[in-house]
């Protein structure tokens, strides 16, 4: 087909030969994700052929930095989508987010590009975090029927709320739990209702995800589709996985909490099956980001491991410490 994530693009490599910078991130983590699959099977053909593979894409994608981000895309004809040289579409937030969570990216470059994301896609005092911009409208090539919504509905050119998820999850992930948490909070439907005026403004329902908020007037902050599933996943997904830095896997528990420095400690409980696991992490030292030590007997014990949770019916109380690295 034609697309990658952003479906309404189905005409930048509708003849084969286009190429999606996004999907070569996404590529390159799948394949981290399932490298330790076919190592425990000792599977050393695929082993080899996709970490090679890996290798590979790491350097075309570095070929497709702009100066100060990633370009998106390059259409059939080798011309360049999400770059400095397009009137439209010049920048795309996922090109950028992806550079961080696929964990392929230049470290240096990803900070710059996630900065640029911030000056140019990130407005928080209207509220939305924007998928790309300027708007599509009459620019050629034709990126396809994404030019088919007005300038700044929906992925063209508004908030994409599920893409906006993705900025916030790179920002946490490069330690900033500040700004992490502030454009959580103005996704946060809740929060466009906090008001009469921000009510009129947003118009749908303040206890549901949206999958887009409009960022041209004289619809600037009206939400869109909503009761959006995708979106509300990755939603849950960021706040709890990324910013509480709850992860589970099997009977795995694991901490990496990406904070705001402000918050002085939270607590999380985790029903395990029949168990229930509280868990206090303190945060005296005012940091987003660091390292945990669990509190035995009055005593700092650094966590090295995930915690083992056991479905014995019990309740477990942990307490912790987030201290600097």
């Amino acid at each position: 087909g034609t697309g990658d994530w952003n479906d309404g693009m189905n005409r930048v490599g509708e003849a084969g030969r286009g190429e999606s910078v996004w999907l070569g991130w996404f590529v390159h983590a799948t394949l981290a994700a399932f490298l330790p699959l076919a190592q425990a099977r000792q599977d050393t053909e695929h082993v080899a052929q996709w970490t090679r593979i890996m290798k590979e894409l790491e350097d075309a994608l570095e070929a497709a930095w702009d100066g100060s981000w990633y370009r998106r895309a390059y259409f059939d004809d080798g011309s360049p989508l999400g770059s400095r040289a397009n009137p439209e579409g010049r920048i795309d937030a996922i090109a950028q987010s992806w550079a961080v969570i696929s964990g392929a990216g230049s470290p240096v470059r990803a900070k710059q590009a996630m900065n640029a994301v911030r000056d140019q896609l990130v407005d928080l005092n209207r509220e939305i975090i924007m998928v790309l911009t300027p708007p599509f409208d009459t620019s050629e090539p034709n990126p396809g029927y994404i030019r088919g919504y007005p300038p700044g509905i929906r992925e063209n050119g508004g908030q994409y709320t599920h893409a906006a998820l993705w900025t916030v999850m790179a920002t946490a992930l490069l330690g900033d739990g500040d700004v992490a948490h502030e454009m959580f909070s103005t996704l946060n439907p809740i929060h466009h209702s906090r008001d009469q005026d921000a009510a009129d403004r947003y118009k749908v329902e303040p206890y549901v995800v949206v999958a887009d908020v409009y960022s041209s007037s004289p619809h600037v902050g009206r939400g869109g589709w909503s009761w959006y599933t995708g979106s509300a996943g990755w939603m849950q997904r960021v706040g709890v996985e990324t910013l509480l830095g709850v992860q589970i896997e099997g009977n795995r528990l694991s901490l990496n909490p990406r904070i705001p420095a402000g918050w002085s400690s939270y607590e999380v409980r985790v029903r395990w099956k029949t168990s229930e696991y509280h868990i206090q992490i303190k945060n005296p030292d005012g940091v987003c980001e660091g390292d945990l030590f669990v509190i035995n007997r009055e005593k700092r014990v650094p966590l090295e491991s995930p915690i083992y949770m056991m479905d014995d019916g019990l309740m477990h109380r942990i307490d912790f410490v987030l201290s600097p690295h």
